[in-house]
């Protein structure tokens, strides 16, 4: 009987001991096949001062460019907004995650719960996506540009040519002045020139049409009236309101155009993806009764009006590339910044533009110049007001870049509703594309 006992209880010890055997054994196979999303060992976790063990820590999978991997990947890299970390298998919002690709190192804030799983999701980086891409291809222009000259490589004022700073609406913007022939972009089936690279790093576009051809009918979409009237201040408006300064009711027939265009050849082909929703096209409004000195005053109806730009650019020489009126700031409604007035992301150069980029305004002598990279030997609207004087024959009027034997290679003037100037579409690719080329006419910069 008390061997019988004795035979019992090895038989139960047996049998726990086989169990035990058992767990590990499955722990270990379980384990095992984990083992391709829970590569840990080689991650070191840094919360501020304090080292967590890989214990602390689940690597539940690892994800780089779209496939699961079971290593953290070297090189160039970064971690996503996709990668969270779950507690408990609940997500945890409060847990951030920030990877330092040189080191391999994975910082996880705050991690105070054992058992935390994380989810890592890596893509490429590009070091040179936009705007970093262009300037690392091209260098800044030398020499000081004043903008009472023209500007080109002969014939001009002066020779300061290439790519110059300023400040605009988003920060620190980069212009290019003069004869330069590195600023070619082809986009959407069609070659574009660069105006300039926004402060937000969006980068503006002026169109050429379907070839690099810089002179005659390719390179517009064509000839309209900026607006089909002209008996009222208000038309010399993008958009415009009865009685109201910077109204934003109705469309200028210059915007409808636009807008239909920008429909057909890059919203419907799905180009629209690649074109900045945050970058606006600034038609200051900013009124005045004098032609000297900007007075706040006039704007509507019949009042004789001088409009911003006028004042900037003819009496003190000093073009800018912020809007000073938020209203005149034509931005679609995703836009953190202007009136959010848009149908579409798509504008005209602005008079400011076309000074900075070579040009001067200068009613008197019309200082001319054909040798700089906005000269199309056509006639073609900005979407900067000019005037309204109702004692003219031709009343409202709106910036336009002359060329020909009668008005000369200069900035001018016309009334809205000539239909003989052009139309040259403006848009703002996203600062976050992927670029490859050198700018010139026989490599332009193009999306990846």
């Amino acid at each position: 009987m008390e061997f019988q006992t004795l035979k019992k209880s090895h038989l139960k010890r047996n049998i726990i001991i086989g169990v035990i055997i058992v767990g590990i054994i499955s722990a270990v196979v379980l384990n095992f096949t984990r083992a391709k999303y829970r590569t840990t060992q080689s991650i070191p976790l840094v919360n501020g001062t304090i080292n967590y063990s890989l214990a602390d820590l689940n690597i539940v999978a690892i994800v780089v460019d779209g496939k699961e991997v079971d290593t953290i990947p070297d090189g160039n890299y970064e971690l996503t907004s996709e990668s969270y970390c779950t507690v408990n298998g609940e997500k945890e919002e409060s847990v951030k995650l920030s990877y330092d690709s040189a080191t391999k190192g994975l910082s996880v804030t705050p991690m105070t719960t054992k058992g935390t799983k994380c989810y890592l999701y890596f893509d490429k980086k590009n070091p040179f996506l936009g705007r970093d891409y262009i300037l690392s291809k091209i260098s800044l222009g030398s020499g000081i540009p004043n903008f009472s000259n023209t500007s080109c490589s002969s014939g001009c004022m002066e020779s300061t040519n290439g790519l110059y700073t300023s400040t605009d609406d988003y920060g620190t913007t980069y212009y290019f002045r003069g004869t330069v022939d590195n600023n070619w972009v082809k986009f959407a089936g069609y070659y574009w020139r660069i105006i300039r690279i926004n402060g937000d790093g969006s980068i503006r576009l002026i169109y050429n049409g379907p070839n690099t051809v810089t002179r005659g009918d390719s390179t517009h979409i064509g000839k309209v009236a900026f607006n089909l009237n002209d008996g009222d201040n208000m038309y010399t408006g993008y958009m415009y309101s009865n009685g109201e300064i910077h109204g934003l009711e109705n469309s200028s027939n210059a915007k409808n155009n636009l807008d239909n265009w920008y429909k057909t050849n890059l919203q419907d082909k799905e180009f629209g993806k690649y074109v900045s929703t945050e970058a606006g096209f600034c038609g200051d409004r900013m009124p005045s009764t004098s032609s000297l000195v900007s007075n706040g005053l006039g704007g509507t109806g019949n009042v004789t009006t001088y409009y911003g730009a006028y004042i900037r650019l003819f009496v003190n020489k000093t073009p800018r590339f912020d809007c000073i009126d938020s209203n005149d700031l034509y931005t679609v409604k995703e836009s953190g910044k202007g009136n959010h007035a848009l149908t579409y992301p798509i504008g005209l150069i602005t008079a400011d533009e076309i000074v900075f980029a070579g040009n001067v305004f200068d009613v008197v002598s019309s200082p001319s110049n054909s040798g700089y990279y906005l000269y199309n030997d056509v006639h073609y609207w900005s979407m900067t007001p000019f005037s309204y004087v109702s004692s003219d024959t031709y009343k409202a009027a709106v910036f336009v870049l002359a060329s020909g034997s009668i008005l000369g290679n200069a900035m001018y003037f016309g009334t809205v509703y000539m239909s003989g100037n052009a139309l040259r579409p403006v848009i703002n690719l996203r600062g976050d594309i992927e670029l490859a080329g050198t700018g010139i006419a026989s490599d332009p910069f193009v999306i990846l």
